[in-house]
């Protein structure tokens, strides 16, 4: 065993000890406590406090405050504690180093029974002190422990200490994290001394509060009255309140008090933050030029800030600029980075950031994990973004949110589903941002059940006050079509952000209830709710299904004043109003004017050819699109089909089918719906069939669409034996399947046939007729000369006939050389459709077959009087592979 002297060679600080305690007692107490101060590590403390136990100076109070002091340092709380209960009556300095330590070690609740057990235990005779006060009000305020902290506050306000700065302080800083802003300011306003600290403690809070407007009033208050210069600390706190105000000037106010000074790049990352958010993301970028040596955390700042304001191909940009100049990536940067590729599909930049990650070791953080598992879930690597979720450990709420809502997301409505079950299952309670994720799955696959009972659930925990949760409550019963649920939970909303009012509008214009989607837009323009660009998209689809040109046009113009207009998915939007309103010239205006041109707005012109009768336009703007380099999609086949289907083009139809096929959407219903209904309206049904017998997913438009075929043909036999078909598969046989076989019937004039199928459309099948039904049968049976029977089934109509009802009667008229009822169908055609000239074409006709020319003059001249022109006969002509129009006035050229 070492001797003394021994052992004493072997660790210095004990040698050091010994000398120290060899000159006891002069200074020998200053000398012990400089000894502790020196330890550096936890051993070293040890083997000194060992030497103190030992030497008998274990009862001074000023030794034991510096050995609490050092083991807390050091984290070993533990031992702190057994200083502190080897102490017999403990002064009030050692209280304070034991309650310090235990804040120190993150352990507020153990600083606060510390302290009560001062305060009660009748063998002390020890009273707190303000350090006490300020001690145990910094564990209340880590606790947010509200109740405990007003108990405090009577205490230090009997024993006359509020005026004290940190224990003011302290109670400002308390109340403001605790949301009591009216108690904050009482106690800010009462004290005599406010130096920066409880300064920025104030602006703190009110910057983090509905009150932020008062923040910047503050912050000029503690320049102008209070006589304090702002610290960088003063800065970071009053950025969120300029964030909240949205206040570009706010920015560059503080911007330029920030370069009039020499303040830390802290400061400067702040002002990229702030004015990311405020989005004026040029400005952030200028700074982060300006800066002479800026950190990671300025790299990380503005990427996150890029990433905010969508700007995700700028975001990958910097990444790569990072890892070329060798810099340090952080976690904030690496996140961005992963955010950016999800966003845009980079699946192979998402696989490099991914080895960047494994490579900094930032692959156990779940920080990191959880955007990792959410960029492969976008870029559509579903089971790879499964695989990572498994294997991840310590998953928490945080990720089981994330996961779930990026799954949702990225269309895997069902597999979000599921993982809320599992994450149930795990034992977690979904928080706010759990159900904020799934309510959309349950929403897009309209599971009614789980929906509602996730309102339930949010009603049972307090969060339906939550305004995202009443948000996506709104967006579910919508899309669930349960408007009058949808509309209970938006007049209960306290705060109505313009998401939820997007929802409603939106969902109204997608189902075609136009007048209910102006409605709620009305009611948005008369609150102080600024209208978005979502906003705009759902007013104007809804202007779509009214065709009102001029209240489009004056959205238009609003959507000028708010500066819309470059909004790619506004300007589609608006180009597709103006189609669907016949001003076919504006949609082509607003085309031309469209500086960057994508593969939706082309479909969207193609789709406003082919709608307003433009067929070679339609499929001229199809070739227009190929030769800039756009790749036609499954919705650019779907609107060029039926232009070539107007023209009955086959060679260009069976081009567009070799076209369908090498690009891999034949497998597609909707695609080969199209397909069977061009091949049909150009004669060849043996190709229509062919394509029909293709679909493996037949739906009720699959058969409607041959049924309408062989209708189309004159097949009346195959068009009866194929209904006969869909009744014994099971179709659904609906108004559009009636439809086809009331013109086979017209079409091949077999009216007893005809009329067979009208009774057992309304007896055996329970389908109304619609006015196209009635215009069928009327045509029917007006050819068939049976003009009173014709007249009896209009007059028993339940709404009132429209032009197509009136035409056909017209049409039959003029076969037989009925004048009189001629007359009748023309008075109300002309109430109807005013502009149409063939109907004064038609009648003058009948005029002339009877001999009446005086009649058919004079109603020439009531046509050129009322400013209707007939419009000159004309014929396609296939040469080659181009289409050409001849006129009465010659061949206009080729597209």
């Amino acid at each position: 065993m070492p001797n003394t002297h021994q052992m004493l060679n072997h660790h210095p600080a004990l040698y050091s000890f010994s000398r120290a305690f060899n000159n006891y007692p002069s200074n020998s107490r200053h000398h012990l406590i400089n000894l502790i101060s020196t330890c550096k590590t936890p051993t070293h403390l040890l083997q000194t406090h060992t030497q103190l136990i030992t030497s008998g100076f274990t009862q001074d109070t000023f030794i034991n405050t510096h050995l609490i002091e050092s083991y807390s340092l050091f984290k070993k709380i533990n031992l702190a504690r057994l200083v502190f209960n080897a102490t017999p009556n403990p002064s009030i300095m050692l209280w304070n180093s034991m309650i310090k330590a235990h804040i120190r070690s993150k352990q507020p609740q153990e600083a606060i029974i510390m302290y009560n057990k001062m305060i009660t235990n009748d063998s002390f005779t020890v009273q707190p002190d303000k350090y006490t006060y300020t001690f145990v009000l910094k564990a209340c305020t880590m606790l947010l422990d509200i109740e405990e902290g007003v108990l405090l506050h009577e205490q230090i306000g009997k024993r006359g200490l509020e005026s004290d700065v940190f224990i003011g302080t302290g109670l400002v800083d308390l109340y403001c994290k605790c949301g009591h802003l009216v108690r904050a300011r009482q106690v800010f306003d009462k004290m005599p001394e406010r130096d920066v600290v409880v300064w920025n403690a104030m602006v703190a809070g009110l910057s983090q509060s509905l009150d932020f407007d008062q923040a910047i009033e503050l912050f000029r208050s503690m320049q102008l009255r209070g006589g304090v210069e702002p610290n960088s600390v003063s800065l970071l706190n009053l950025f969120p309140a300029i964030h909240k105000l949205s206040s570009v000037r706010l920015c560059k106010c503080v911007h330029g008090y920030v370069t009039r000074r020499n303040f830390p790049n802290t400061v400067m990352n702040g002002l990229i933050d702030v004015y990311s958010k405020c989005e004026r993301m040029d400005i952030a970028y200028r700074i982060f030029e300006s800066m002479h040596e800026p950190d990671d955390v300025s790299w990380g700042t503005l990427m996150a800030g890029f990433a905010l304001n969508g700007c995700h191909y700028e975001v990958l940009e910097l990444f790569d600029q990072m890892k070329n100049n060798n810099l340090n990536v952080n976690i904030v940067s690496v996140v961005s980075a992963l955010a950016a590729a999800g966003e845009t599909k980079d699946l192979v930049k998402g696989k490099m950031i991914h080895e960047c990650v494994k490579k900094n070791k930032f692959d156990s953080d779940i920080r990191v994990s959880t955007p990792l598992i959410t960029m492969y879930a976008k870029c559509g690597e579903l089971e790879k973004a499964q695989r990572l979720f498994h294997n991840l450990s310590g998953k928490d709420m945080v990720a089981w949110s994330a996961v779930i809502a990026a799954f949702a997301q990225s269309g895997y409505h069902e597999e979000a589903i599921s993982l809320f079950s599992d994450m149930q299952y795990a034992g977690f309670k979904p928080s706010i941002i759990t159900l904020v994720g799934v309510l959309p799955a349950c929403a897009e696959l309209c599971v009614t059940k789980l929906g509602k009972s996730v309102h339930g659930y949010s009603i049972k925990h307090d969060m339906v006050s939550d305004i995202s949760i009443e948000t996506s409550l709104v967006s579910m019963y919508a899309k669930f079509e349960d408007f009058a649920s949808a509309m209970i939970v938006f007049d209960r909303m306290f705060h109505k952000e313009v998401v939820a009012w997007n929802a409603l509008i939106n969902r109204y214009a997608q189902i075609g209830e136009a007048n209910l989607a102006m409605k709620m837009f009305c009611r948005l323009r008369l609150t102080e709710v600024r209208p978005d660009p979502g906003t705009v998209v759902g007013v104007v689809s809804a202007l779509a299904h009214l065709a009102d040109l001029n209240l489009g046009a004056s959205v238009h113009a609003l959507v000028t004043k708010h500066g819309f207009e470059s909004d790619c998915h506004v300007n589609n939007a608006l180009i597709d109003m103006y189609s669907k309103s016949r001003s076919l010239s504006s949609a082509e205006r607003l085309f031309g004017l469209t500086k960057s041109q994508d593969q939706v707005l082309w479909n969207v012109m193609i789709g406003a050819y082919t709608r307003n009768g433009c067929a070679q336009e339609s499929i001229s703007m199809f070739h227009r699109m190929k030769s800039k380099g756009f790749r036609p999609s499954l919705v650019t086949f779907v609107n060029t089909l039926p232009a070539v289907a107007y023209l009955a083009a086959v060679k260009e139809g069976t081009s567009l089918h070799a076209s369908i096929f090498r690009m891999g959407f034949h497998s597609h219903t909707i695609i080969l719906n199209g397909l069977v209904d061009m091949y049909s309206k150009c004669g060849r049904v043996d190709l229509s069939e062919a394509v029909f017998n293709e679909i493996n997913d037949k739906d009720t438009v699959s058969w409607n669409v041959m049924l309408a075929g062989y209708a189309l043909n004159g097949s009346v036999d195959c068009a009866f034996g194929f209904f006969s078909r869909m009744q014994d598969n099971l179709v659904e046989i609906d108004p559009v399947s009636f439809l086809s076989l009331l013109s086979a019937c017209r079409h091949a004039g077999l009216v007893k046939e005809g009329k067979r199928v009208f009774k057992l459309m309304k007896e055996k099948h329970n389908i109304e007729p619609k006015l196209e039904h009635y215009a069928c049968m009327v045509d029917m049976l007006g050819r068939a000369g049976l003009f009173d029977e014709t007249l009896r089934l209009i007059e028993s109509m339940q709404m009132e006939p429209d032009g197509g009802v009136w035409g056909s009667l017209l049409g039959a008229c003029q076969m037989h050389g009925n004048v009189k009822l001629a007359e009748l169908a023309l008075d109300n055609l002309v109430r109807l459709e005013p502009r149409n000239q063939a109907h004064y074409v038609v009648l003058s006709s009948i005029y002339a077959q009877s001999g009446r020319w005086a009649d058919a003059r004079s109603l020439r001249l009531k046509m050129i009087e009322s400013g209707v022109k007939k419009t000159p006969g004309c014929s396609w002509v296939s040469e080659k592979r181009d289409l050409s129009l001849l006129n009465v006035k010659g061949l206009i050229p080729s597209v």
